[in-house]
C-alpha cells in the first residue's frame, strides 16, 4: 500500500510538472499613447528560440515550453522593449510605450553586425523615416538632415533646384587631398556622390582661361540628390573614426548607412502621398533707393534723365523680382506597397517629383521606381534584393562667379530700373548693361543636366548551424551603383556675351558624357557564443571596392547659325578624363557582452588601393571600445535614474589620396596634358610633381560620453567629448625650380578637431489626449592645424586683400584672413567654422489626431567673405550702398569700392555669417477611422491631410541673400565665399496621404 501511495503521488506530481509545461498564453498588444493594436511585434519565451508575432489586430498566442519562471519578453521596432513574469497567466495584454528615446534602436557596429543603441560605445547619430520625411517634403536627402544631426555642419552650396550640399563630420578632415565628403552606403552599396561639373567654365571663366576643363565654380549638383528620401527608413551617420574604422581607408569623413524600408509579416499595405506645395525666394535683398538727386552716381552720364522718363512713364523695373520671383509650382507623388509572410517579405515603391525653380526654366524632376524583398529558403539560407532605378533631371541656370558677363546673378547687379531688358514685338532682346542681358540668357540657354541611375543590392546569409549556446553564419554581400550623367550647355550666337565680350565665341554648344560604374564585394563569417554570462560575437571578412569613372565633354564653338549640333560648328574642343581603382579590405572584429553590464569591441582593418603610392602596401585601421552600462550592476540603485551608459572609444580611419575633382589626376602621378605646338601634336608636363609614396590621410579620435535616461525614460541625455587627429594631410609643397617642377603633392601636415556634442530629449506629457515630445542638441568644434611640413599659404578664394582663407600652423584652417588699415600683411578676420549650432524638434500629438512639429536651427559665430555687395557696388545697386554702418562719413559702397582699389582693407568683405532658421514646420490631421471606414466600405484604413513648410523664416544680420553659401563647391575649406549666388527658397506644402 505504501508503494502504491508513492506511485500516485509521483503521478501527481508528473501531471502537475506536465501541466505546468504546456501553459498557452494569449492577448492583445497595444500602443498607451493612442489605444491602437501594434501589428508583427514579436513575442518571444525568454531565453528561448520559441515565439510569435502579434497579428493585424494586435492578438497573440503562444504556448510555453517551460511555464515555470517563464518571462515573455515583447519587442517591435520604435516601442520599447517589455519583459513580463507570466506567474501562471494565460492572458496577458501588455502596452509598449513609443521609444521616443531610442533606446531599443538597432546601429551598426561592423561590416557584418549591430548592437542595441543602449549597448552602444559611440555617439552615432540616427535619423529615422519619420524625422526625415515626416514633418515637410525635403528636396533632397542630404537637405532633409539639416539640423538634426550632432557634430554635424551642412551648408547649402548654392539655392538651384537639385541640390549640392557640403556636409562635413566633425570638422573637416582633410585640406584638399583626401575627401572632404563622408562616405554614403545605402543597402549595403557603395553610393557615388560626385559633384560633376556641366563644362561651363569656357563660357564663365570663373577659372582662368576659361577653358573646357571644368571648375568647381561650376554649381554643379552632387548625385546623393538622386535618392528618394521616401524610400529611406533610417540615416545612421558614423561621424568620427572611433565609429568609422571599421569601413578603413575611406572612412576619414565620416560614413552615412542609408537603410530603405522593408516588408513585414501579414496583410499588403499599400500607401500614396500627393504633396503640392510652391517655392518662393526667402530673403530679396531689393535693390538701392534712386532718386533724380542720386542717378548719376548710380549710373553715370544720361543717367539721371533716363531715370526722370522712367519714373514719368511708370517704367521702373524691379529686375530682382523679374528674375527671383518665380513662384515654382512642386509636386511630389508617391505610391508603395509592402507586406508579405514568414518566407517572403516585400517593399516596393515609385515615385515622381517635379519641382520649378524661383527662375524661369529652372527646376528638378525626379522619378524612382524601387523593389526590396527579403526571402528565407530554409533555416540555412535566407537572402535579399535591393533594386532602385533613378531619372533625374536638373536645370540650375548660370550663377555665381564669372569673369566675363555671363552669370545671371552678376548682371542683374549691374543693371539698374531704368534700364529696358524686355524682348520687343519679334521677340529681338536689347543689350544688357554689364556683358549679358540675364532675361535673354534666361530665356535662351540651355544648361542642364540628365541622369539615369542604377542601384543594385544583394545579400545572402548562410546559417551553418544555430545552438541555443552558439551559432555561425555567413554572410555575403554585393552592390552596384552605375549611372550616366549628360550635361547640356546651349548658347545660341544670338545672345549678347556670345557677340562680344572676352569669352564671345559666336555660340557654344557644350555636351559632356559622364559614366559612372562602380560596384563592392565583401563576405564575411560571423561566429556568436556564449560562454557562462558571456555573449562573444567574431567576425572575419574581406571585401573589393571597384570604382571606375568616364568623363568626356566636348565643345562646339563658332556654331553655324540657329544650330546646336557638335558638328555645325568651326571650332572643337574636348575635354577626356578616366580613372579606375580597386580598394581591397581584410576586417576581424571582436564583441564581448557580459550581461548588458560591460559591453568591449575590438577590431582591425587593413586596405590595399591602387589610389595609394604602393598599391600591394597594406595599411591597418584599429578600432576599440568600451560600454558600461551601470544601471544593470547589482549596486545600482537609483529610483529616479533609468539607465546610465559611459563609453569610451578610440579608431583610426583612412582618407585615400582623392584624384582631382576637375581632371581626376591622381597625386601618385605627374600629369601631362596635350597641347598644339607650332602645328604638332605634343604634350606639356604638369608643374607639379606626383609622389609615389604617397600614403592615406589617416585621422585617429578618441572618444568618451554618457547617456542617461530617467523618469521612467521620459527623458534623457548624451554628452560626448571628441578628439580627433588627421595625420598625413596631403599638401602641395615647393619644389627647387633646378628639379624641373615648381611644386610636389605630399604628406606634409597635421589636423586637430576637437568638440562637444549635448542631446537631450524629453516626453514633458504623454497620455492619451497629448503626446508631447522636445529634443534639443548643441554641439561644436574647434579646428587647428597642429603641423605643417610647408610654408603657410592661403587658398579657396581669390585674393588676401578680399579676404582668403590661410593655412598655418597653430591656427583653424578655416581662418580668414586679409590686410586691414595699418597691418603689416594679413590678420586674422574671421573663421568659417561656427562657434556653436543649436537645434531644437517640438512634436506634439494632440487628441490622437492632430500633429505638429516645428524644428529650429541656431548656427552661431562663423564669416563668410562677402563678395556680392562688392560686385553690386561696381553697378552701383547695392542695397546697403548709401548707409553709413560704421559712422565714418563714408557711405558702405564707397568703402567697399575704395577699399578694393586700394587693396588695404579686407575687413569690409568679410561678414558675421550667424542665422537662425525655421527649417521645418508642420500640422497634420487624421481624420477620424469611423468616418474612413464608413465612407470606404472598409477599403481605406487612413487618410491623413496636412500642411508644412521648410526654410520658411530666417533671422540674420547677413546682407547676403543666405548665410549659407558656397562659391567652391562642396571643396573642403573654401565654404562660406559669397559670390552672386542662386538665392535659397522658401517651400510650403499640402499633403495628402491614403493608406489602403
Amino acid at each position: 500500500m505504501k508503494y502504491i501511495n508513492i506511485l500516485i503521488i509521483s503521478l501527481l506530481l508528473f501531471s502537475v510538472n506536465g501541466f505546468a509545461q504546456s501553459l498557452t498564453v494569449k492577448g492583445k498588444v497595444t500602443d498607451p499613447a493612442t489605444g491602437d493594436p501594434l501589428t508583427g511585434v514579436n513575442v518571444i519565451e525568454k531565453g528561448t528560440v520559441n515565439g510569435t508575432i502579434t497579428d493585424i489586430e494586435g492578438n497573440y498566442q503562444i504556448s510555453l515550453k517551460n511555464a515555470e519562471n517563464a518571462v515573455l519578453v515583447y519587442s517591435f521596432i520604435g516601442y520599447i522593449t517589455q519583459e513580463i513574469d507570466v506567474n501562471g497567466q494565460s492572458v496577458i495584454n501588455p502596452e509598449l510605450s513609443s521609444d521616443v528615446l531610442n533606446l531599443e534602436e538597432v546601429v551598426v557596429t561592423g561590416l557584418a553586425t549591430n548592437v542595441k543603441r543602449s549597448n552602444l560605445a559611440n555617439a552615432v547619430s540616427t535619423v529615422s523615416s519619420e524625422k526625415l520625411t515626416g514633418t515637410t517634403s525635403p528636396q533632397t536627402l542630404d537637405k532633409a538632415l539639416y539640423g538634426k544631426l550632432t557634430g554635424a555642419n551642412i551648408v547649402a552650396n548654392s539655392g538651384a533646384p537639385g541640390g549640392g550640399i557640403s556636409i562635413k563630420l566633425r570638422g573637416i578632415s582633410t585640406l584638399g587631398g583626401g575627401s572632404s565628403e563622408p562616405l554614403y552606403i545605402i543597402d549595403g552599396v557603395y553610393i557615388d556622390n560626385s559633384a560633376i561639373s556641366n563644362g561651363s567654365n569656357t563660357a564663365t571663366a570663373a577659372s582662368a582661361g576659361g577653358s573646357v576643363i571644368s571648375s568647381t565654380q561650376d554649381n554643379p549638383s552632387n548625385r546623393i540628390a538622386d535618392l528618394n528620401p521616401d524610400d529611406i527608413a533610417s540615416v545612421e551617420i558614423l561621424k568620427g573614426a572611433s565609429a568609422s574604422a571599421i569601413y578603413g581607408a575611406r572612412a576619414n569623413a565620416g560614413v552615412v548607412i542609408i537603410t530603405t524600408k522593408k516588408g513585414s509579416d501579414g496583410k499588403t499595405k499599400i500607401s500614396y502621398s500627393q504633396d503640392l506645395g510652391f517655392a518662393s525666394i526667402l530673403n530679396p535683398l531689393g535693390t538701392r533707393a534712386v532718386s533724380h538727386d542720386n542717378a548719376f552716381d548710380v549710373g553715370g552720364a544720361g543717367a539721371v534723365e533716363a531715370f526722370d522718363n522712367a519714373l514719368v512713364n511708370n517704367s521702373l523695373v524691379n529686375y530682382e523680382d523679374e528674375l527671383y520671383g518665380n513662384v515654382g509650382f512642386i509636386t511630389r507623388s508617391n505610391l508603395s506597397a509592402s507586406g508579405g509572410d514568414d518566407k517572403t517579405k516585400f517593399f516596393t515603391s515609385i515615385s515622381y517629383d517635379d519641382e520649378d525653380g524661383i527662375v524661369d526654366g529652372t527646376g528638378f524632376d525626379r522619378f524612382s521606381a524601387r523593389l526590396n524583398v527579403d526571402h528565407r529558403v530554409s533555416k540555412v539560407f535566407d537572402f535579399g534584393v535591393n533594386a532602385n532605378y533613378i531619372q533625374s533631371s536638373a536645370q540650375r541656370s548660370i550663377t555665381n562667379n564669372d569673369n566675363s558677363g555671363v552669370s545671371i546673378g552678376i548682371s542683374l547687379i549691374n543693371t539698374t530700373p531704368w534700364d529696358n531688358l524686355f524682348p520687343d514685338a519679334d521677340g529681338i532682346f536689347p543689350n544688357g548693361p554689364s556683358g549679358s542681358n540675364f532675361l535673354q540668357t534666361v530665356a535662351l540657354s540651355t544648361v542642364n543636366e540628365e541622369t539615369d541611375r542604377f542601384v543594385l543590392g544583394g545579400n545572402l546569409n548562410i546559417n551553418f548551424f544555430n545552438k541555443e549556446d552558439s551559432y555561425l553564419q555567413a554572410k555575403l554581400q554585393a552592390g552596384l551603383d552605375a549611372y550616366t550623367t549628360e550635361t547640356t550647355l546651349f548658347f545660341p550666337e544670338i545672345l549678347q556675351f556670345q557677340q562680344a565680350g572676352p569669352t564671345a565665341t559666336n555660340g557654344l554648344f557644350s555636351r559632356g558624357d559622364n559614366t559612372i560604374f562602380n560596384y563592392n564585394l565583401s563576405a564575411f563569417l560571423v561566429y556568436g557564443s556564449k560562454i557562462s554570462d558571456f555573449d562573444l560575437t567574431t567576425s572575419v571578412g574581406i571585401t573589393r571596392l571597384d570604382f571606375n569613372q568616364n568623363r568626356t565633354t566636348t565643345q562646339a564653338q563658332n556654331l553655324v547659325s540657329g544650330t546646336s549640333n557638335l558638328s555645325q560648328a568651326t571650332n572643337l574642343s574636348t575635354f577626356d578624363a578616366e580613372l579606375e581603382s580597386v580598394d581591397v579590405g581584410y576586417v576581424i572584429q571582436q564583441e564581448l557582452n557580459y550581461l548588458d553590464r560591460i559591453i568591449l569591441t575590438g577590431g582591425v582593418r587593413a586596405d590595399q588601393s591602387t589610389l595609394i603610392g604602393d598599391e600591394d602596401e597594406l595599411f591597418f585601421f584599429p578600432k576599440g571600445s568600451a560600454a558600461f552600462n551601470l544601471h544593470n550592476f547589482d549596486f545600482w540603485n537609483v529610483p529616479i535614474i533609468d539607465k546610465l551608459k559611459v563609453r569610451f572609444a578610440y579608431g583610426e580611419a583612412g582618407g585615400i589620396p582623392v584624384p582631382n575633382l576637375v581632371t581626376l589626376n591622381q597625386p601618385q602621378f605627374t600629369g601631362f596634358a596635350g597641347s598644339n605646338i607650332s602645328g604638332s601634336t605634343g604634350s606639356l608636363i604638369s608643374n607639379t610633381l606626383g609622389d609615389p609614396n604617397i600614403e592615406p590621410e589617416r585621422s585617429r579620435e578618441i572618444e568618451t560620453g554618457f547617456d542617461l535616461a530617467a523618469f521612467d525614460n521620459k527623458l534623457s541625455f548624451t554628452a560626448t567629448y571628441y578628439r580627433k587627429t588627421v595625420d598625413d594631410l596631403i599638401l602641395t609643397a615647393n619644389q627647387p625650380t633646378s628639379s624641373g617642377f615648381s611644386f610636389i603633392q605630399t604628406n606634409a601636415g597635421e589636423l586637430r578637431n576637437e568638440g562637444v556634442e549635448l542631446s537631450l530629449t524629453a516626453i514633458p506629457i504623454q497620455n492619451k489626449n497629448i503626446n508631447w515630445e522636445v529634443t534639443t542638441n548643441w554641439w561644436f568644434n574647434n579646428p587647428e592645424v597642429t603641423r605643417l611640413d610647408v610654408d603657410p599659404f592661403t587658398t579657396g578664394a581669390f585674393a588676401s586683400f578680399l579676404g582668403i582663407f590661410r593655412i598655418q600652423e597653430g591656427q583653424s584652417p578655416t581662418e580668414i584672413v586679409g590686410p586691414i588699415p595699418g597691418s603689416d600683411g594679413d590678420v586674422p578676420l574671421g573663421d568659417a567654422t561656427p562657434d556653436f549650432e543649436w537645434s531644437i524638434y517640438n512634436k506634439v500629438t494632440f487628441f490622437q489626431d492632430f500633429e505638429f512639429s516645428m524644428l529650429w536651427h541656431w548656427a552661431e559665430g562663423q564669416e563668410n567673405i562677402q563678395l556680392t555687395n562688392l560686385l553690386s557696388d561696381f553697378g552701383g545697386t547695392s542695397p546697403d550702398f548709401d548707409a553709413d554702418n560704421d559712422g565714418n562719413g563714408v557711405s558702405n559702397g564707397d568703402q567697399r569700392v575704395g577699399a578694393f582699389f586700394a587693396g588695404n582693407d579686407a575687413s569690409v568683405f568679410v561678414e558675421d555669417a550667424s542665422y537662425v532658421k525655421l527649417r521645418e514646420i508642420s500640422l497634420y490631421y487624421t481624420l477620424p477611422s469611423a468616418w474612413v471606414d464608413s465612407f470606404s466600405k472598409g477599403t481605406i484604413e487612413r487618410i491623413k491631410v496636412g500642411v508644412s513648410g521648410n526654410n520658411l523664416v530666417l533671422f540674420t544680420d547677413y546682407t547676403g541673400y543666405d548665410p549659407e553659401v558656397s562659391n567652391f563647391g562642396n571643396n573642403g575649406v573654401s565654404v562660406g565665399v559669397d559670390v552672386a549666388p542662386f538665392p535659397s527658397s522658401r517651400r510650403a506644402f499640402f499633403h495628402l496621404k491614403i493608406d489602403f
